[in-house]
């Protein structure tokens, strides 16, 4: 049995992913705030042949979402894969790099950085004893090339990215994959940034696959469509 865990489970990406590893028989287990918005992707899944779950956890509250994580473990018998990608908050306000305040970093910081940073210390230990697993982290490609106006976003991004490449670095010869993906296309057409082409989003999850199996020696993939 293998598993998914992918937090911040959206109709967008999120489930685009959700369908390619529950395709290659993956359980997933679903993990963002919202109970409601999860039972209805849940019900998707379950509709289209793929067992699905429901954890709900805030990525702001480490302790939940720590137990979201051993839930789904206790679950689906361990954890074989987490993909971390929260979605906007409602709290998030825009700033460009000379309008920020430190508070609109810190709050961005503790969203993408803190919380991966908790997840990954409550999934890691297993993957460390089974000498295997895959840490996959995903940030718009602001994180490498920022865009003014979403300047506080795209620092704690870059943040994010740092982070987990050296991650990638320090795992290396463990059996345990780490990788950044960055979006660089409009998912569904959406963007702030109207240079950016569109692109599917299953398009787009195939990426986490190939890093998840025939791409682990790379710890980044940035995807332009």
């Amino acid at each position: 049995m293998t598993s998914i865990a992918i937090i911040g489970a959206g109709p967008q990406m999120g489930m685009a992913i959700a369908r390619t590893f529950g395709s290659q028989g993956f359980d997933v287990a679903l993990i963002s705030r919202n109970r409601a918005k999860l039972d209805g992707l849940v019900t998707t899944l379950t509709a289209e042949g793929i067992t699905a779950a429901a954890f709900p956890a805030d990525v702001l509250d480490h302790g939940a979402l720590a137990q979201a994580l051993k839930d789904a473990a206790a679950r689906f018998g361990g954890i074989d894969v987490l993909e971390y990608s929260p979605l906007a908050m409602e709290s998030t306000v825009l700033a460009t790099p000379a309008e920020s305040d430190p508070s609109h970093i810190q709050h961005e910081i503790e969203v993408q950085l803190y919380g991966a940073m908790a997840a990954t210390k409550a999934v890691l230990p297993a993957m460390r004893e089974a000498g295997t697993g895959t840490l996959l982290y995903t940030t718009g490609a602001g994180s490498l090339d920022p865009l003014p106006l979403v300047g506080n976003v795209n620092a704690a991004a870059a943040a994010l990215r740092n982070w987990v490449v050296n991650l990638h670095k320090e795992l290396d010869g463990t059996g345990i994959q780490a990788a950044h993906v960055a979006i660089d296309v409009a998912l569904g057409g959406s963007s702030i940034d109207p240079k950016l082409k569109a692109a599917a989003p299953d398009a787009v999850s195939s990426v986490y696959w190939e890093l998840h199996t025939t791409k682990r020696d790379q710890a980044e993939i940035v995807y332009r469509g």
